[in-house]
């Protein structure tokens, strides 16, 4: 089935397939097939702005890969919590952290309709990866689910996920501030906490970064761009580990980088903390 087919069907419960949906585009940029006509023509108003912002979506993906095998590889971590997790798509969290660990136990967060139906499919089989219903910008709604609660110990380190959720945020400037500082205090010691938020670089690439935010304001209701410094804010309490918050492409990449960058890849930035 080709995304196109998509359109078609019968959308799950709760669905509105008139609207665009964070969700959908991001598994249409990724070549998805859960994914309507609206997504992909939100989409491609974006792609006038930032004709590269496939491999925005792209890059969050890896960034997302490396950091699961990090944490599987030079942590003890065994438990996560993967916030804003999206529909499953190829190298799925679990998928990453298992191959490494068989024992790690991963629970999914999520509260768009498309991504609960098709993630409780993909997980059906697997006994240490669990799908929670909840509004990822209300920690305690979060961490006092009832998945989350039944299947993993919060009094031990936890690695906390969210990657290209906070800047989709409704609210206060300092809103996602407010919301990770309040997952932090609610982490145990030795946790660690993985962060990807859109990226105002600050530099002849922000107006493009701007010109996104409009179009993404006007289509799914909130996307923010922030500097540098904005997003170590979201690392309040924590110790960043090197590099610190980087452009995600340049976040321990996978071997030199031997091809030019594009301007898009200065738009996504992130980083990975521990609580000390």
């Amino acid at each position: 089935m080709t995304p196109a087919d998509s359109a078609d069907k019968v959308p799950p419960v709760g669905v509105d397939p008139t609207r665009p949906s964070v969700a959908r585009m991001y598994d249409a940029a990724l070549g998805g097939k859960d994914n309507y006509e609206i997504d992909r023509a939100m989409l491609a108003q974006v792609q006038q702005a930032a004709p590269h912002v496939i491999d925005l979506a792209r890059a969050a993906r890896a960034f997302l890969i490396r950091v699961a095998r990090f944490l599987a590889y030079q942590t003890d971590i065994t438990q996560f919590i993967d916030c804003g997790s999206g529909l499953p798509t190829a190298e799925n969290t679990h998928e990453v952290l298992q191959r490494v660990n068989p024992d790690a136990r991963v629970v999914y967060i999520d509260n768009d309709p498309v991504v609960m139906a098709h993630g409780r499919a993909l997980l059906a089989d697997n006994e240490k990866t669990f799908l929670a219903g909840a509004d990822v910008f209300e920690p305690q709604q979060v961490l006092q689910n009832k998945e989350v609660r039944e299947h993993l110990d919060l009094s031990e380190p936890v690695g906390l996920l969210h990657i290209s959720t906070l800047h989709y945020h409704v609210g206060a400037a300092d809103g996602p501030a407010k919301i990770m500082r309040e997952y932090v205090d609610a982490l145990a010691p030795g946790s660690y906490v993985a962060i990807a938020h859109m990226h105002d670089p600050e530099n002849e690439y922000t107006p493009m970064a701007r010109e996104v935010e409009q179009i993404m304001r006007q289509g799914v209701g909130a996307a923010t761009f922030r500097t540098k410094a904005q997003i170590e804010e979201l690392f309040t309490g924590l110790e960043l580990l090197p590099p610190g918050v980087v452009p995600c492409v340049e976040w321990w990449p996978d071997g030199p980088q031997l091809k030019q960058r594009n301007e898009v890849d200065h738009l996504m930035a992130g980083g990975v903390a521990r609580k000390l």
